[in-house]
Parts: structure tokens; sequence; C-alpha cells
């Protein structure tokens, strides 16, 4: 039998106004860990979409253990033995683990049929899950398990991972990784995509760089710097962000005992949030997915009101008031989920730049819209932040993941904020673009913001926090420089010991 697994030849597809793959051609041997890179609009999710049934191509073809493969729909490709975690969990909160399993699968066996493969193959690759725990009591990390021991019970040929480690801690990145090696010395081959090139150096055998969706180029990650792969993802040298020295401003936003119960039932409680941020600082806020993150900015951006005495911004309480009255003062959020929360899937850049946009940038006058005026502001933020798409008039949902984060980013910038909350500001988005996201979040301190960072990549944190602190079950720890941490402090910290990591900096 060949040693070739799989074998794109050729593919191509166009979207009207965009190629999004011309003329793919590469193969991933069996048991191999075959990475995919490029930046945001590569076409690599089209490229995974095309092997997975979600996307007809336009031409080329692919082969599939020596035979043709062209999977009409996700079932398709099930069946021939290709399963994917998508970057986005599919899951349902009120239900329990086995419930979701067997939601994801063509044929599940009975209930308890199902409970007893969950234990075993959970176990056996280093993932232990209780197939009777509900979803929305679970960590990020565990639902990343669900996701991927639904697939395994498929006994998958070729497993499609899609920025798997987007809200792993460094402790579930290693399990990870040891089950994906553990997968393929048995045999299967994975094709991984990530945006985190260390993490790629440390894991994969090989990998295919795309570049406007053509193949540009093919590397050993062991044998290639992280940074030389960045560039042959973007085709230019790197830029790393640089950080000026700045002298302490007034303090432009405070938080005093902020308390407030979980909004909803899989949510969590604030508990008694203390902070300030002053003028021209960067305040990294870092923990794990679902210790309070979403709750903490919904708090500031007025979505979730709360006491007007736990929120100061300018010396001025705030935290009554509601999301349009901040934003006037000058308090702007960009929150975690960009597409459905951040902007609206199917109205247009346009319209999306107006939707935050209106107050700060006087898009409206006498009740009437100023349209030319928001299309400029459109404009601006596409040419600024480099947003890849034909033009404004485009909509939300045509924009690929990396250059919507752009879009949202940009857009909460340019109406120069005193005060800017990012949730995750670059959450899937190449090293080119997040670098130039970060130098904009430094640029706007520099200009006199207090700029909070909440996010769960650390190297990020510790490369544009002024100060840092951990959000751990909705307590937030005592801000620390951020200069001198290590990963022991941040560990400590992390895990919620706030009083050991006071006793570390005496020693």
């Amino acid at each position: 039998m060949s040693e070739t697994l799989l074998t794109l030849d050729g593919l191509t597809k166009a979207y009207p106004g965009v190629v999004a793959n011309k003329d793919v051609s590469f193969s991933i041997e069996r048991g191999e860990i075959h990475a995919l890179l490029g930046e945001n609009g590569a076409g690599k999710s089209t490229l995974v979409k095309s092997i997975y049934g979600l996307v007809k191509p336009d031409s080329g073809t692919m082969t599939l253990n020596g035979v043709p493969f062209a999977p009409g729909e996700p079932g398709d490709a099930r069946k021939a033995g290709v399963a994917m975690v998508f970057q986005h969990f599919s899951l349902f909160d009120a239900m329990s683990v086995a419930e979701n399993i067997v939601l994801g699968m063509d044929n599940p066996p009975s209930p308890r049929a199902i409970a007893g493969e969950v234990r075993r193959v959970s176990h056996l690759y280093g993932l232990p899950l209780d197939p009777d725990r509900i979803v929305g009591d679970l960590s990020a990390g565990e639902r990343q398990r669900v996701e991927i021991i639904r697939c395994l019970l498929q006994d998958p040929k070729l497993l499609i991972m899609d920025e798997p480690t987007s809200v792993l801690t460094p402790q579930e990145v290693d399990i990870l990784f040891l089950t994906l090696r553990k997968l393929a010395a048995e045999g299967t081959s994975i094709l991984y995509i990530s945006h985190k090139l260390g993490e790629i150096a440390a894991l994969c055998d090989n990998a295919t760089v795309l570049r406007l969706g053509q193949v540009v180029a093919t590397c050993d990650p062991r044998q290639t710097a992280p940074r030389e792969m960045a560039e042959l993802m973007v085709g230019t040298v790197l830029q790393s962000p640089v950080r000026t020295a700045r002298p302490e401003g007034p303090i432009r936003l405070a938080l005093k005992g902020l308390s407030a119960p979980a909004p909803q039932r899989f949510g969590t409680a604030l508990k008694d949030v203390t902070i300030t941020v002053r003028a021209g600082e960067v305040l990294g806020i870092g923990g794990v997915a679902g210790n309070g993150q979403d709750e903490l900015i919904a708090a500031l951006s007025g979505e979730m009101p709360v006491a007007s005495a736990m929120v100061e911004l300018d010396g001025t309480p705030i935290g009554a008031d509601a999301v349009n009255a901040r934003r006037a003062a000058g308090l702007l959020c960009a929150p975690e989920e960009r597409l459905g929360h951040a902007a609206a899937p199917d109205m247009t850049l346009t319209e999306n730049a107006l939707l935050t946009g209106v107050r700060r940038k006087h898009l409206e006058q006498r009740g009437f819209l100023r349209w030319p005026a928001a299309t400029a502001f459109a404009k601006e933020i596409i040419e600024a932040f480099d947003v890849r798409t034909p033009g404004p008039g485009n909509t939300a949902r045509s924009l690929s993941g990396g250059n919507l984060q752009k879009f949202v980013i940009g857009r909460e910038i340019m109406q120069n904020p005193s005060v800017l909350v990012v949730n995750q500001p670059t959450w899937g988005v190449d090293a080119s673009a997040a670098a130039a996201i970060r130098q904009a979040l430094l640029t706007l301190a520099d200009e006199g913001a207090a700029v909070i960072v909440i996010s769960q990549d650390l190297d990020e944190l510790m490369e544009v926090s002024d100060r840092f602190c951990a959000l751990t079950d909705g307590r937030l720890s005592p801000a620390r420089p951020a200069r001198g941490l290590s990963v022991e402090d941040i560990g400590m910290m992390l895990g919620g010991a706030h009083d050991l990591e006071v006793a570390h900096v005496a020693t």
C-alpha cells in the first residue's frame, strides 16, 4: 500500500471578486502531522472545507487511499475516513458529553455503549472525559476534548484540526500534543492549522505554505525558524512591535469592588474585581477561558450594568450607564466573538462601521445617517488595517476570521477612545496581522489612552503589557509589572495563588 494518504492536484476555487484557491497541489503521508500555513485570507479555510465536503472545488482532483475522492457533503468525507475539529465548538451547553457526541455521529450506538466508548477512548488517548457531565459545566479545554473524542470514535484516517489550541492552557496544549503524536504513531494523518508557529515547529513533520490562495513554499518546521515561516506566509520581512517608555499618567479607569452574578447558567460571577488603569498604560489580563472574561467585558462595556460606583471613567461613576453613554464618554470595547457580537454577519462593513462609530465619528446629523461618511470611515479601517476584502459593501460574513478581526479592532482604535478594552485581540490572526494589531494597541497607549488586553495568549500579553494580572473564577489577582515575570509566576497567578505570588516577589 502506498505511503501517501491524501493527494491534492490542482485544486481551484473562486468566489465573486476573489480566487480563494488556485492550482493547489500537495500530499499528506500516512502517520504524518502536516501543517497548513498562511496569513488570513490565504485560502486555508476554503481548502480544508473542500477536503471535508463543505465546499466543491471548481477544478482539480483529490485522491484518498489511492482512489478518487470528491465528497459532496461532510457525511461523505466522514465515511471515507476524514474527520475535522473546527476552530469554533459546535456543542450544546445543556446536553451531556455523550449526547453531544451522539449528535455528531452518522451511525451512533446505544447511549450505554457510547458512554463506555467515550470512557475507553478518552483514557486511551490521555483525554479523560466523563460522558455524563453537562457540557456547560466543562472548561474550554474539556470541550475541546469532546470535539476530539467525537472524531476519534469514527476511527479517522485523516484528522483536520483548525486552530485547536486557541483556548487551551499550556498544560492542556502539552496533553493535546501527546495525543496527536500517539495518533500519528498509530498511522492517523493529521492536517494541522495554527498561527502559533512555535507549536508548528514543536509538533509538525512538514508544512505547506499558502499565500493568496497558492502554494508558495514547503518546509520542515523542525528545521525552519518560526520567524522564517511567518515571512514565507506574508512574503515580507516582519516588523516587531515597538514599545516606548511612557510617563505615568492619570487614572483613566477604576474598578472598585466590581461584583456581579453570572448572567446565564453556565457563566461566571465577578467577585470583588478591583484595579486601576492609567493613561498610557497597557494592562494585560490572562486566564483560561471561562473564568469571567466575557462577564468582565460585558460589565465594562455596559451590556451588563452594575452599581454606578463600581466603575469610574476619569473619576466619574459610570457603572449604571448604558453602552452608548459609555462609548460617548470614551470607553470602547471589542468582545471576543467577532461574528455575531462585534459585527452583524449579514450587514456590510459600512453598516458595521456605522453601528459603533455613529457617535464618535459623527455619522448622524439631525436624525439622518451620513452614509458617505460611514463608507469613508469603513474604507479608512480597511486601508489602515490591511483588511482583505473587495470593498466596504461586502458583508462581515464574507471576510475570513482574521480579516474580520482586523476590521473590528481597527474600527474601535480609529475612534480614538480614552479607554479601550479588547478580548482576544489577535485570535485566529496571522503573525503579520497580529504584530500590526499589537503595534496599534501600543501606539494608542502612547497617545494617552488606557488599554486593557484580555487574552489567553501569554506571549502576547508579555509583549504588550506594562502590568499583568490573572482572572480566575471571576476574581482578579493583584497586578504585577509584566517585565521579569517568569512562567512559574504566571502559572501560579493563573492557578489562583494570588497570595503566593506576593510571597514569591518578597523572596
